[in-house]
């Protein structure tokens, strides 16, 4: 099994809309990807919260059964489709695959 996990950290201003606003939509279109594939395990979208330390603002820990099942994820045309809008908005992303 490989965990992906992904933070973002978000302009202040981009797309015409502030940062809270830009994280809502980012985590709705990362829940909209839920179940895309068969393999794809755990999937959980979820923005930092007020008074508990945090360092980005968006972050991602999902669960795929293999390699081949994240790539298929990763190519997959809902995917490939919010791909712009979070470049577009992200000031930095880090990023981590490791097996298990």
């Amino acid at each position: 099994m490989l965990k992906h996990i992904v933070m973002w950290k978000l302009k202040e201003h981009a797309e015409g809309a502030d940062k809270a606003t830009n994280a809502r939509k980012m985590k709705a279109l990362l829940d909209g990807c839920i179940g895309l594939v068969p393999g794809m395990g755990k999937f959980e979208a979820a923005l930092a919260q007020p008074g508990l330390e945090a360092s980005y603002d968006v972050v991602l820990y999902s669960e795929f059964a293999s390699q081949e099942v994240l790539d298929a994820y990763q190519n997959h045309p809902e995917h490939v489709a919010i791909k712009p809008f979070i470049a577009a908005i992200r000031e930095a992303r880090q990023c981590m695959d490791y097996e298990v």
